[in-house]
C-alpha cells in the first residue's frame, strides 16, 4: 500500500474513489436534510428556527476536524518530507476555511432570534473566528512563497502553532461564561438531544465529512497534475487520452 503515497499512484486511486464517495455524500445529504427538515419535531423552546443546527453544527465540527487533519499532514510532511502530505494540507485549507465561514454565518443567523443580535464576542464565536483567520493566514503564507516545498514547510509550522486554538474552541463553553449552549452530543454519557434530532444531525455530520474527502481528492488530483506536469507519467497519461 505504500506505493499510493506517491503522487502517480495516488492520482489513480483518488480518481476511482471520487465517484463512489460523491454518491455516498448525496445519499447522506438527502437523508439528513429530509429527516432534519420534515421529520424532526420543532424544538419546545426554539421552534422551527433550531433547524439551522443541521448545517451549523456539522460545519463547526468540520472546521476543527479539517484543521487537525491539515496540521497533522503538515507535521508528517515536516518529519518525513512526503510530498503527498504537503499536497493534502494545501488542498484542505480552502475547504476548511469554507466550513469555518459557513459555521460563522449560520451561527449568526441562529443567534439573531435566540440572542437578539447577529454577533457577540462570545468565547466560542471569537475562537471560531480566530480559526477562520488561521486558515486565511495559512493560505496567504503559502501563496507568498514561490517554491511549493518551502511554502509547505512554512505553512505547516503555522498550522501546528494554531492547533492550540482547537481545544479552546471545544472547551470554551466549559471554561468561561458564554451565551453559546454547551455540547449536547460530544459529552460523555447519553446525549441530551432527542433521538429524532440526533439521527439527522449525525447523518449531516457524516455527509459533510464524506463531502470533504470528495472535495479534497478532486483538489489533490488537480494539484498533482500541476506539480507533476513535467514528469513522464503525466505526459504519458495525457497522450493516452483520446
Amino acid at each position: 500500500m505504500h506505493k499510493y503515497a506517491s503522487p502517480k499512484f495516488f492520482y489513480s486511486l483518488a480518481g476511482r474513489m471520487t465517484p463512489w464517495l460523491g454518491g455516498v455524500t448525496a445519499l447522506l445529504l438527502l437523508s439528513g436534510l429530509y429527516l432534519g427538515l420534515f421529520v424532526a419535531p420543532p424544538d419546545y423552546q426554539q421552534g422551527e428556527s433550531y433547524r439551522i443546527m443541521f448545517i451549523h453544527v456539522p460545519a463547526a465540527w468540520m472546521s476543527m476536524f479539517v484543521y487537525m487533519l491539515m496540521a497533522g499532514s503538515g507535521a508528517v510532511a515536516l518529519v518525513w518530507n512526503i510530498k503527498l502530505a504537503e499536497i493534502f494540507a494545501s488542498c484542505s485549507a480552502p475547504i476548511g476555511a469554507s466550513f469555518t465561514f459557513l459555521a460563522l454565518v449560520t451561527g449568526s443567523l441562529w443567534g439573531k432570534p435566540m440572542w437578539g443580535t447577529w454577533w457577540v464576542w462570545d468565547a466560542r464565536l471569537t475562537s471560531e473566528l480566530i480559526l477562520f483567520f488561521l486558515y486565511i493566514g495559512y493560505m496567504a503564507l503559502e501563496a507568498s512563497i514561490d517554491d511549493p516545498r518551502r511554502a509547505a514547510r512554512a505553512s505547516a509550522i503555522l498550522a501546528l502553532v494554531g492547533v492550540v486554538n482547537i481545544p479552546v474552541i471545544h472547551f470554551s463553553v466549559q471554561w468561561w461564561n458564554t451565551l453559546h449552549q454547551p455540547a449536547s452530543v460530544s459529552k460523555m454519557g447519553v446525549p441530551t438531544i432527542a433521538t429524532s434530532m440526533l439521527i439527522p444531525l449525525l447523518l449531516m455530520a457524516l455527509a459533510f465529512t464524506v463531502y470533504f474527502f470528495v472535495a479534497v481528492l478532486i483538489r489533490m488530483r488537480n494539484d498533482i497534475l500541476e506539480r507533476e506536469r513535467h514528469t513522464g507519467w503525466v505526459a504519458q497519461m495525457l497522450e493516452s487520452k483520446p
